[in-house]
C-alpha cells in the first residue's frame, strides 16, 4: 500500500523499509556467534541470565564481572570464554530480551480494522511488553547515555516504529478517518513520544504515582485518538 501522506506534505512515504525488520538492539560489533556446543550453549545462556539480574540489581556502571560469575556460579575464567567484557554480555542481555520488546506499531488488531480497537490493541501489547521488561528499559537508558554505540541504535530503533506509525496515519487519512491537515511523520514523533515516554515515567521509573494499567492503556489511546480526530463512533463502537 502507498505509504505517502494524504496531505501530501512530510516525508512519511519516503522510507521503503516500515515494515522491514526493527534494528537491533545490541552493536554488531559486540556480538559473536553462539557456542556449537549443546554444553557451551548452556552456560553462556545462564551468563547471560545471570548478568541480566545482575544489571537490573546494580545496575551497569556498578555492576562487576565477578557479580555476574557469582551469579552465575561459574568461574571468572569461564565467563571469558564467551565474553570479553561487560558490554559484550549486555549486548546479549539485550539480543535475548529484543524480541519480547517488540512491538508493531499501528498494525491490525484481530478480527477488526476499527481504528480506535487497533490503537488501543498496539498501546496494550506496547505497554505490557514495556512493563515486562521496565528494569532493562531503565538500564538502556543508563548505557546509552554512556556509550554512543547503544545510543544510534536506540535511536534508529525507535525511528522505525516512528515511521511505521506515520504510515498507518497515512493510511486513515486516506480512509477519511483521521485529521487530513495533519503531518503523518511530525503526528508519528510527538505521539510515539508521548507514549514512550509516558511509559518509561510510570512503568520504568515509577516517578508518579501508582496508575492502574487498563486506565494507563485508556488514557494514552483516548489521548492518540483525540489528537488525530478519530470519530467519536470510532471510539464507542469499542467501549
Amino acid at each position: 500500500m502507498n505509504s505517502a501522506s494524504h496531505s501530501g506534505r512530510g516525508d512519511a512515504g519516503r522510507d521503503a523499509d516500515w515494515d522491514g525488520p526493527a534494528p537491533s538492539m545490541a552493536p554488531a560489533d559486540l556480538l559473536h556467534d553462539p557456542p556449537v556446543t549443546q554444553r557451551g550453549a548452556r552456560r553462556r545462556a545462564e551468563l547471560i541470565a545471570a548478568a541480566r539480574v545482575v544489571f537490573e540489581r546494580s545496575g551497569f556502571l556498578d555492576s562487576k564481572l565477578t557479580d555476574i560469575t557469582r551469579e552465575a556460579k561459574c568461574s571468572t575464567g569461564s565467563f571469558y570464554t564467551y565474553f570479553n567484557n561487560k558490554e559484550e554480555v549486555f549486548a546479549a542481555v539485550l539480543q535475548e530480551a529484543q524480541e519480547d520488546m517488540l512491538h508493531p506499531g499501528m498494525g491490525r488488531a484481530a478480527g477488526t480494522d476499527d481504528p480506535y480497537a487497533v490503537l488501543e490493541a498496539s498501546n496494550r501489547a506496547y505497554l505490557e511488553a514495556y512493563r515486562r521488561n521496565a528494569r532493562l528499559m531503565v538500564l538502556l537508558e543508563q548505557v546509552a547515555s554512556i556509550d554512543p554505540r547503544f545510543r544510534e541504535l536506540r535511536r534508529r530503533r525507535g525511528e522505525t516504529f516512528i515511521r511505521r506509525n506515520a504510515r498507518s496515519i497515512a493510511e486513515l487519512q486516506k480512509r477519511g478517518i483521521a485529521d487530513p491537515e495533519l503531518d503523518p511523520m511530525l503526528a508519528s514523533r510527538a505521539l510515539s513520544g508521548m507514549v514512550s515516554r509516558l511509559a518509561y515515567s510510570t512503568l520504568a521509573l515509577g516517578d508518579a504515582e501508582p496508575v492502574d494499567f487498563d486506565v494507563l492503556v485508556t488514557t494514552l489511546t483516548r489521548l492518540w485518538a483525540n489528537a488525530l480526530r478519530i470519530p467519536e463512533r470510532a471510539a464507542t463502537a469499542t467501549t
